[in-house]
């Protein structure tokens, strides 16, 4: 068993609690950077979707499993994201300018609609995000001109200093790019969580009448969780256009945000490790059902709503026995194993982390 002895703040707040934290992260990355040598294309390609599905789930990590606001409607982020990358390659903007303006775009238009919607609460806020993702569908057709409507965008290939990246030739190349993205995407989330506004972000979560007495402006500390957590959703978004090379209004839908939902609910609200976790479950459940239903000599019939379903049950499992997500019950294995003999089950029991005032918000 491990045990971390923090004699001042900074241990509390520094990067890897241990060397050991630090030399399992590197030799992820170190393995993560070597996948593309041992497995073929079409896998490497589902890793690769995993990767940007994580990028997704990370930005509405930020919104909902740290600062504690639903959201259902980042579908529509992942599209504002995603057409206006696009749009800026096509006015000549080079990838490594028009990439991350794209999320900034992204952010703007995501506390642009904080404003007034920071002022809900609860189910009240989920409903206005559903709303927003039900107007994303319209407003794309609506300018046609910018989005090509119905017809859709076809990104161009991605060029950094002369060299060209296309998902679709070299999927290798595409691979380390979104890699190198999910990498630096995670560091921020890990180094916001460290900041004092990573500490303002749970405060909120936890209890708005504490974060208050506590000197937190909450509209302002929502607004800008709106804000950072559509940035990193716009950047999904633009790689979720191309690894798919061709979007249009239907691509980014409301079955997306509430799959961006249930994936991390499922992984482990809160975590980073949830959003990753989470994406795995996403991205590889169509393959599996699909493996499956070949194994039992299925593989030609369609059965309409059969992911959802699943996907559905999953979620109910989940809810009922692990409300933590498959991050909360790795936690729970690891600390048993540390703790033997001693773990005890009541060791795991849920508290209340709200307030009596705040339960029915």
């Amino acid at each position: 068993m491990r045990i971390h002895f923090k004699t001042s703040y900074d241990h509390d707040i520094r990067l890897f609690p241990d060397l050991w934290s630090f030399c399992v992260y590197a030799a992820l990355i170190v393995i993560a950077v070597l996948l593309p040598f041992l497995m073929g294309e079409f896998y490497l390609g589902e890793v690769t979707n995993v990767l940007i599905w994580a990028i997704a789930g990370l930005g509405l990590m930020l919104l909902t499993g740290q600062t504690g606001q639903a959201s259902l409607g980042h579908a529509a982020f992942l599209a504002v994201g995603c057409y206006s990358c696009i749009i800026l390659m096509e006015q000549g903007w080079p990838f490594l300018l028009a990439f991350p303006a794209c999320g900034i775009i992204t952010g703007v238009f995501g506390m642009l609609f904080a404003i007034p919607a920071v002022r809900l609460h609860g189910i009240y806020l989920a409903i206005a995000t559903i709303a927003l993702s039900i107007l994303a569908d319209d407003i794309i057709v609506l300018l046609e001109p910018w989005t090509g409507g119905v017809a859709g965008k076809y990104p161009s290939s991605i060029d950094i200093f002369g060299y060209e990246i296309n998902r679709w030739v070299n999927i290798r190349d595409f691979y380390w790019l979104v890699l190198a993205v999910t990498i630096l995407c995670t560091l921020a989330y890990r180094n916001l969580l460290r900041a004092p506004l990573g500490r303002a972000f749970a405060a909120v979560r936890d209890s708005e009448v504490s974060a208050t007495a506590m000197g937190v402006h909450i509209a302002f500390t929502k607004a800008l969780a709106f804000g950072l957590s559509c940035a990193i959703t716009g950047l999904a978004g633009a790689l979720m256009g191309f690894y798919a090379g061709a979007v249009t209004n239907e691509t980014f839908s409301i079955v997306i945000s509430i799959n961006l939902l249930m994936m991390i609910v499922i992984g482990g609200l809160g975590s980073i490790h949830g959003a990753f976790f989470g994406a795995i479950v996403v991205a590889f459940l169509p393959q599996a059902l699909s493996i499956l239903k070949n194994a039992v000599g299925g593989g030609g019939v369609a059965i309409p709503g059969l992911e959802s379903g699943v996907f559905g049950l999953i979620l109910i499992l989940f809810i009922m026995f692990e409300p933590m997500g498959i991050y909360g019950r790795w936690l729970k294995i690891r600390t048993w194993f540390e703790l033997f003999p001693f773990a005890r089950k009541d060791m795991f029991r849920r508290q209340k982390s709200y307030l009596k005032t705040e339960r029915l918000r």
